[in-house]
């Protein structure tokens, strides 16, 4: 794989299990296999509609973001990034998470946390900080992207600092489910369609037990999962 286009560190949950299989069920692409997944029927909505509305979560398939996606700098190499989140995860242990539910958040729909998680929030700083070394800076059109909805004092601070204004106090564990819309009829007609099939996933604690590392060789090509790296450390 060429070291080119954008890469990221993310959460995704292991392959063979069931929040996985429905998160990328639902958004439509396999990013393991890079393949595409016919999308369930949703009353009240076209598949148009549907394929639509997931459009943006399905070019970065499913995850939650620890370190945002970046073009690598120029001393850097794919070979460093890997080595660096293999030493990355041997320096971490499993964990347990809370359960995630569907959420609303703003314009988006997810499966965001039940109850706030310590060991979440660093997992994310410690992304942040270990693979800064390897991030280009972001472009001004980049910059501007990120400052179109406006950003608070701080969230340009980080922007400034790691590239990116939702890190540190203010990251939020996401996995999104629906991308950005104001359309509300459309959010009651999903929310109705995903609430009862999602609820069983409130019910019992996330395992997180690895970070993958996705690519996305090209503007307009989807991110695809190119490894995970499980967590090994002891104690």
């Amino acid at each position: 794989m060429p070291s080119t286009g954008r890469y990221a560190i993310y959460f995704a949950p292991a392959e063979d299990t069931a929040i996985w299989r429905f998160g990328i069920g639902w958004l439509g692409r396999d990013p393991v296999a890079d393949k595409a997944l016919l999308q369930p029927d949703v009353p009240g909505l076209t598949a148009a509609q549907v394929a639509t509305a997931t459009e943006s979560p399905r070019q970065y398939g499913f995850h939650a973001t620890l370190k945002p996606p970046f073009h690598l700098a120029d001393s850097s190499t794919e070979v460093d990034l890997r080595a660096a989140a293999a030493a990355f995860s041997a320096a971490h242990r499993p964990f347990t998470a809370p359960a995630v539910s569907l959420q609303r958040i703003g314009r988006f729909q997810a499966f965001a946390l039940t109850a706030p998680s310590a060991e979440m929030n660093h997992l994310a700083a410690d992304c942040i900080t270990a693979f800064d070394r390897f991030r280009a800076p972001p472009s001004a059109s980049e910059l501007a992207k990120r400052r179109e909805r406006g950003l608070t004092d701080r969230q340009e601070s980080y922007l400034q600092a790691w590239g990116y204004p939702y890190v540190m106090e203010e990251f939020r564990f996401h996995m999104t489910m629906l991308g950005s819309t104001s359309d509300e009829a459309l959010h009651a007609a999903i929310t109705a369609y995903l609430q009862p099939l999602a609820g069983h996933f409130a019910e019992q604690p996330l395992a997180v037990d690895a970070i993958c590392l996705y690519h996305q060789q090209a503007h307009d090509a989807p991110f695809l999962l190119t490894e995970r790296f499980a967590f090994t450390a002891n104690g």
